[in-house]
């Protein structure tokens, strides 16, 4: 009458890590900040504006914004600053006509990278301006082809937690591998 033991036990070792994995993915998603303004705001159609403010739930650290237009040029002046919960980015020069990506990045007080982006429009601009000049940078927050689809995400944390869900499940094999060997042992 091995078997029902050997059932039993493997049932309360899958039950373990799923319990495991429940616990590990449900607690620290609501920790993470959020945004809740920006000006100009997702989707206006403002004049050129002078700076971008973005405002979130909890105080950021590490802002980084990125300003681009249609052709992926860069309007940006300067860092971001980071005051409590607001950023505020400068923008270089006038902005021409057109549609505009905001894409964001900050780390919040949890210590979580959270970045997404959002587009808004200029019109009435007399003439075009330059870009300002901004130096590139590997790690901009988000691409102009992933920033209309983003609005908030987890960053690379998330590759975290699919690694701890994998060693959990990695986990439960061995321990049920060991209780069919010990099983197997005691016919």
């Amino acid at each position: 009458m091995s078997f029902p033991t050997h059932a039993r036990r493997l049932g309360a070792v899958t039950s373990l890590a799923a319990m495991s994995v429940a616990a590990l993915t449900a607690a620290p998603a609501s920790a993470h900040t959020t945004l809740t303004s920006a000006s100009p705001a997702k989707d206006a159609t403002v004049a050129a504006p002078s700076e971008i403010v973005l405002t979130y739930t909890d105080p950021v650290r590490l802002p980084r914004v990125v300003v681009t237009d249609a052709a992926k040029k860069q309007y940006q002046s300067g860092s971001a600053r980071a005051v409590d919960n607001k950023v505020t980015q400068v923008v270089g020069g006038g902005l021409p006509d057109g549609t505009y990506t905001v894409g964001w990045r900050v780390v919040s007080s949890d210590g979580h990278p959270v970045e997404g982006a959002y587009t808004f429009t200029v019109t009435g601009t007399a003439r075009p301006a330059a870009p300002a000049p901004s130096p590139a940078s590997p790690a901009s927050p988000a691409s102009p082809a992933s920033a209309t689809s983003a609005e908030d995400s987890g960053g690379s944390s998330g590759w975290l937690w699919i690694g701890l869900i994998v060693l959990v499940v990695v986990l439960a094999a061995g321990a049920a591998g060991r209780l069919r060997r010990s099983s197997a042992g005691q016919d």
